[in-house]
């Protein structure tokens, strides 16, 4: 069944991102906001890559995992957040078909890495909490290389499919996207095709690469929480949540921010309020991770505090 605008149709060759509409002269102020805080986002993931690098006693596979995801961060942050800059700038921002389908595929991939990378990083918890006597055997070097390894490759082979049958669809007349960004359901919106397959991909997609994981980090701190629980001193139960506590609370933001976008109802009347909670995920989330790593991680903070000691004695010589 065709639509009627398919009668008449004129493809469209680009895009136009509207950002956030008519900000009343706020778009100088909030540039610079969202400047720093990229920048800042940018530098606090290359501070952990850093001194996880750089110190040997954080060559654990705790930190190995770490290490890749503030790498993933920076890719994450930075297939949007350029973007989103411009359109401050710009209340139109042209975007050609083919750049727009780069940045949805890179965006889902990383997003898809992220839920891979977090439901290893539990089970790798799971293992040190759960079954610590065995913990150096189940993670050594091969078997970390082989989950970091898998997670990238599945992540950025999840959204393949998903972004031909997109990009494949007709879009013609309408070419505005009401969004800061190349994401799945203003896109969608634009299409004078049937999008029944593509929304089928999307929702398998969705159940395979996120929902997936998220089951398995949530089976995994089940069993941790169990396994705290019964342990019988208070010194030992709050040493064995400092060793999870910075991931559960990176979990609980990541998807919490994720569900509170995407299952909100896509109406016409929520269009705004969508943008400013997308920027939970793609803004604040990321922003707020490597502070979450460092303020409450010990570790990090003792081996940052080394390196800083290092360079300044470097420093005076």
């Amino acid at each position: 069944m065709t639509r009627p605008e398919e009668e008449n149709m004129t493809q469209v060759l680009e895009f136009i991102l509207l950002g956030f509409g008519d900000l009343h002269g706020l778009q100088f102020f909030l540039f610079v906001i969202f400047l720093t805080i990229y920048v800042m986002t940018l530098m606090s993931n290359i501070v952990i890559l850093t001194v996880v690098l750089a110190d040997h006693s954080l060559h654990t596979p705790m930190y190995f995992f770490l290490a890749h995801f503030s790498f993933l961060e920076i890719g994450y942050t930075s297939t949007i957040e350029p973007t989103m800059l411009r359109t401050l700038l710009s209340a139109h921002e042209p975007i050609s078909i083919l750049a727009c389908a780069c940045q949805f595929y890179f965006f889902a991939a990383m997003v898809a890495t992220e839920c891979f990378f977090l439901a290893v990083m539990s089970y790798d918890r799971y293992i040190a909490i759960c079954n610590p006597l065995h913990y150096t055997n189940i993670m050594d070097h091969w078997s970390c290389l082989q989950l970091a390894g898998a997670s990238w490759i599945a992540g950025f082979l999840a959204p393949v499919l998903l972004t031909v049958l997109i990009f494949r669809l007709t879009f013609c007349a309408a070419n505005e996207i009401d969004h800061f960004f190349c994401d799945l359901k203003p896109i969608m919106k634009l299409a004078c095709t049937d999008t029944h397959t593509a929304e089928m991909a999307s929702f398998i997609c969705t159940t395979l690469f996120a929902l997936g994981p998220f089951l398995l980090t949530m089976t995994s701190y089940i069993h941790i929480i169990s396994t705290i629980l019964r342990i019988p001193s208070n010194m030992g139960k709050q040493r064995a949540f400092s060793t999870c506590s910075s991931h559960l609370t990176v979990v609980t933001l990541y998807y919490g921010t994720l569900g509170i976008v995407y299952g909100f109802p896509s109406r016409p009347q929520y269009e705004d309020l969508l943008k400013l909670l997308s920027l939970l995920y793609t803004v604040l989330t990321p922003a707020l991770n490597p502070i979450i790593y460092t303020l409450r991680n010990k570790d990090v903070n003792v081996a940052l505090k080394k390196i800083v000691a290092i360079r300044n004695e470097a420093l005076r010589e």
